[in-house]
């Protein structure tokens, strides 16, 4: 298959949430169809329920750093499927998507020719296997894996991982995870292995003793960041904080992650732990790597800024933890400055929770919605939100509500996105075609008269 068929084929699977299966079969077939390629390399798995892929992404860059070939795999994508899969800070190419992505899809059928799997993977899970192939065949040094959902069972969670870092534990995914927070850490937990080091970042007490027991029966090192890191010199600088760390007896100055939002510290320093964590196993990681990891850092549409005046900012926000972070960044660097709000989120989300954190920040809430089945109508969202903004405008197309708000705000003025990653990766695409569409307009600078 070509990149355009294999996207086809993608396509013809459903979104992901469609055909989750709660068993690791599938992913272990296909994988050992393929002669094993996850068992190349080392690994690294992060879960939580929030701040997974911005320390997932921290991590890879202070490998980079440190001179390593490191893997990343993410989920989900903004604009396009590639950007789940990279290597040294490169997205895969197209060519070389489709040729992983072919072999897994050769692999799946004969599986089903001869009845080894009782179905077709999902989504998630021939993602999954292309990653795994992809990273084999670039040869990489290391890997750093982002759980897709859960832990447990989630398609990542088939190899032995040098360390396993859990960022948090809030509630999402209720209907799959469970209704609790000591039965989603249950979840969560599953990516502990045997004598296997592993970093707490939450401060919830109940999920922080499943995670505790979980170590203990495993017999796994557990570092709990609230207790080890002893943070200090906590310093602003236009959304982005510096701060001191000392932690399992190294001591760092002036960390800067590139990442905004107060936030980013704690992720920021899950990533450190592990960086740590791989330096004490063996692997070469200079202390001065994991500073510039940490500065050199992406991870597109987390409180990413994409236009100056007015000042358009994203961030995907689609649990009630991740809007109340949204919300304090908000109040703390944009007092006293007029928000627009374009807000989307799908039907399974806590939109009464949410809109009572986001929607009070605005002035005025541009309410849309992505072209997708689980996607709340722009009035089903009005009908469930607890907080009933003054002034709503709704336009169901999200590049056009973003161009409604851009025409009714000052250049002072600010436009948040939010409310799900569906969103973001639609605004991030509408702006990607209207900076392609005023370039070309522009005349060559030969024909300009100077």
């Amino acid at each position: 298959m070509n990149y355009e068929e294999c996207l086809r084929y993608l396509a013809d699977l459903g979104h992901e949430l469609r055909g989750v299966k709660f068993d690791l079969v599938a992913i272990q077939r296909v994988l050992a169809g393929l002669g094993q390629p996850h068992l190349r390399y080392p690994t690294a798995i992060v879960a939580g329920t929030n701040g997974k892929g911005s320390t997932c992404a921290m991590l890879a860059s202070i490998l980079h750093c440190a001179g390593i070939r490191a893997g990343l795999y993410t989920s989900p994508h903004l604009v396009r499927v590639n950007e789940r899969i990279q290597v040294g800070r490169q997205e895969i190419a197209d060519e070389a998507f489709a040729d992983s992505f072919t072999d897994v899809a050769k692999a799946v059928e004969q599986l089903l020719h001869q009845k080894a799997l009782p179905q077709r993977p999902s989504f998630f899970e021939f993602l999954t296997a292309t990653a795994f192939l992809h990273f084999a065949r670039e040869q990489v040094d290391f890997a750093v894996l982002e759980v897709g959902m859960g832990g447990r069972l989630d398609a990542t969670n088939v190899t032995e991982p040098r360390v396993a870092i859990i960022t948090n534990v809030e509630l999402d995914h209720q209907e799959f995870l469970g209704n609790t927070r000591a039965a989603i850490a249950r979840e969560k937990a599953g990516i502990i292995k045997p004598h296997r080091p592993v970093i707490w970042g939450g401060d919830n007490l109940e999920a922080a003793e499943v995670i505790r027991r979980k170590c203990r029966e495993v017999g796994a090192e557990l570092l709990e960041l609230p207790r080890a890191a002893e943070i200090s010199n906590v310093r602003n600088h236009e959304g982005c904080f510096t701060f001191d760390l000392a932690l399992s007896g190294s001591h760092f100055r002036e960390l800067a992650p590139s990442l905004a939002g107060r936030f980013q510290i704690q992720n920021a320093t899950a990533a450190v732990a592990a960086a740590l964590s791989l330096r004490q196993q063996g692997f070469a990681i200079p202390i001065e790597a994991i500073d510039e990891g940490l500065h050199e850092a992406r991870w597109p549409g987390r409180l990413e800024v994409v236009q100056e005046r007015p000042r358009i900012v994203l961030d995907g926000a689609h649990n009630p933890a991740a809007a109340e972070a949204l919300s304090t960044f908000v109040r703390e660097q944009f007092q006293g400055r007029q928000v627009r709000l374009i807000y989307a989120s799908m039907r399974d989300k806590a939109i009464e929770e949410i809109s009572d954190l986001l929607f009070p920040l605005a002035s005025e809430v541009y309410l849309t919605q992505t072209p997708l089945a689980r996607a709340a109508q722009p009035e089903e969202i009005l009908q469930r939100a607890r907080c009933r903004p003054e002034r709503v405008v709704i336009e169901p197309v999200p590049g056009q509500a973003l161009e409604a708000a851009i025409q009714a705000s000052a250049e002072e003025d600010v436009i948040l996105v939010a409310g799900s990653l569906f969103l973001v990766g639609a605004i991030e695409h509408y702006q990607q075609e209207r900076r392609t569409a005023l370039e070309q307009s522009s005349p060559p600078l030969s024909a300009m008269r100077l």
